[in-house]
C-alpha cells in the first residue's frame, strides 16, 4: 500500500465531532431508517426562530443563562432595514431571534398579538422542491415557493408549508452552502465574557418541540403531520396519564423517520379548572410552539449554571422524592435522587431506560413560552411517570398568577 493510500489519521478537531455526532445520536433517539422510502425526509432540525420584544436583549439572555455561542447577525447595519436578527448555537440547536426595528415592521404586530414567542420551526431537508410537491399534493398551505438565495458563500434553497396557528416550517438544503446561517448574514461573535468556571456547552441540540392547539383540533394536526410530511404516531397521553384534581390535556407526539425531530401537541381537556394550555391559549392569543426541550448529558450541572444566571426553575415537593415507590419505580440512576431533589429534578424509567427533566418558568412576561432540559439514558420517552406532579407545580404557578 503506498503512503497516498493509508489510513489519514482524524484531526483532534475530526475526532470531537465524531464523538459528539455520537453524542447527539444517544440524546435524541436517533433511529435508522430508509430515507427513500421517506416522501417528506426530515434531516434534522435547523432552527427554532423566535419573534421577541427587544432581539438585543434577548440575544444577551441566550448568551448569558443559556449558554449559547452567538454565530451570526442581521439588522440595518447589513442592509436588513426591516428587524434584527441574531443567530446563536449550542451544539446543533440553533436559535434564531428576531426584533422589529421599522415602526411598520410585521414583526412588531406580530409581537403585540402574541408576545415574545416561536415563529418558525425550520427543518434541514435534503429536497426541499421534493417535500413541497408532497406537502402541496397532501392539502398543506404553501406560504413560501421553493427559490434559491445565494451570497458568496454558495446557495440555499428555502420554502415554508404553514402550521399550527401563526407557526410554519421554513424548509432548509443548505448543501451547497458555507455561511455562518443564510446569505444576508454576517458572522457575529458572542462579547459576553462568561464567568471562569462556567461550563463550555450547557446542552447539545433541541430534543423536542410542543405545540398547543384548540380544543378538537389536537388529532387533526396529528392526522396532518401523517399526512403532509410522513410523521408517525410516537406516544400518546390521554385520561388519568395527563391530569390533576383540577386540570386536564391531551397529548400525543410525532416524530419524523429517524425521530431527531419530535413535535408533541397538545389540547386541553375538560377539568374543574383552566389547564395550562388553556392558559397557553389565552395569553398567546393562538395555537403555537409553547416550549423547546433541550437536550443534555449533565442535566444538574446545566441546571446549577442556568440558576446562578438567575433562570427560575419549577419547584418540585419534597415529598415527590421521599415516595418510596418513586424509588422503587426509578431503579439506579447516574446521581442520587438527595442531588436530583436539591435541585427539583425530576426522572422516570420506561422500558427502554430513563430519563431526567426539569421545567423553567415562563421566560418572558406572558406565561406562554418555557425550556424544558432532558437527559436521555436509554429512554425515548417524555417522563410520562412525572406529569402529575409537572402539571401540579405548573397549576401552583397559574394560582400565583391568577390564571387557574
Amino acid at each position: 500500500m503506498s503512503a497516498t493510500d493509508s489510513p489519514r489519521l482524524l484531526t483532534p478537531e475530526e475526532r470531537a465531532a465524531d464523538l459528539e455526532l455520537d453524542e447527539l445520536k444517544r440524546l435524541v433517539g436517533l433511529v435508522e431508517y430508509d430515507e427513500s422510502k421517506d416522501p417528506f425526509p426530515v434531516t434534522a432540525m435547523d432552527a427554532v426562530v423566535f419573534v421577541v420584544g427587544n432581539a438585543t436583549q434577548a440575544a444577551h439572555f441566550y448568551q448569558s443563562a443559556l449558554g449559547m455561542e452567538l454565530v451570526a447577525y442581521a439588522g440595518p447595519e447589513t442592509g436588513n432595514r426591516d428587524h434584527k436578527s441574531y443567530v446563536l448555537r449550542s451544539g446543533s440547536a440553533r436559535f434564531v431571534v428576531n426584533g422589529g426595528v421599522a415602526p411598520d415592521s410585521p414583526l412588531l404586530d406580530h409581537h403585540r398579538a402574541h408576545g415574545d414567542g416561536v415563529v418558525d420551526l425550520a427543518l434541514e431537508v435534503p429536497d426541499v422542491d421534493a417535500c413541497i410537491a408532497h406537502a402541496r399534493n397532501q392539502g398543506a398551505t404553501v406560504l413560501t415557493e421553493p427559490h434559491d438565495v445565494s451570497d458568496d458563500h454558495g446557495t440555499v434553497r428555502l420554502a415554508a408549508i404553514a402550521t399550527y396557528g401563526e407557526t410554519r416550517h421554513t424548509l432548509v438544503d443548505r448543501s451547497r452552502y458555507d455561511g455562518p446561517y443564510l446569505p444576508g448574514y454576517v458572522p457575529r461573535r458572542s462579547t459576553y465574557v462568561k464567568r471562569d468556571g462556567a461550563p463550555k456547552r450547557l446542552f447539545q441540540a433541541v430534543d423536542h418541540c410542543v405545540g398547543n392547539v384548540e380544543l378538537g383540533r389536537m388529532d387533526y394536526w396529528v392526522d396532518w403531520y401523517r399526512k403532509v410530511m410522513g410523521f408517525a404516531n410516537m406516544a400518546e397521553f390521554v385520561g388519568d396519564d395527563i391530569a390533576t384534581d383540577y386540570s386536564a390535556l391531551m397529548s400525543k407526539v410525532v416524530a419524523n423517520g429517524n425521530h431527531r425531530v419530535k413535535f408533541p401537541l397538545n389540547e386541553p381537556a375538560a377539568g374543574k379548572k383552566r389547564s395550562q394550555i388553556d392558559e397557553y391559549l389565552e395569553f398567546y392569543g393562538s395555537p403555537g410552539c409553547q416550549h423547546i426541550a433541550l437536550a443534555t448529558n449533565d442535566i444538574l450541572r446545566t441546571v446549577d449554571a442556568m440558576r446562578d444566571e438567575g433562570v427560575d426553575f419549577l419547584d418540585t415537593p419534597d415529598a415527590y422524592y421521599d415516595d418510596p415507590e418513586l424509588r422503587a419505580r426509578i431503579g439506579e440512576v447516574r446521581v442520587p435522587v438527595e442531588e436530583l431533589k436539591k435541585r427539583g429534578v425530576l426522572v422516570d424509567r420506561d422500558e427502554d431506560g430513563y430519563l431526567l427533566q426539569i421545567f423553567t418558568k415562563p421566560i418572558g412576561d406572558r406565561p406562554t413560552v418555557f425550556f424544558e432540559l432532558i437527559e436521555r439514558h436509554g429512554s425515548l420517552g417524555f417522563g410520562k411517570g412525572n406529569f402529575k406532579a409537572l402539571f401540579e407545580s405548573i397549576e401552583r404557578e397559574q394560582a400565583r398568577r391568577g390564571n387557574l
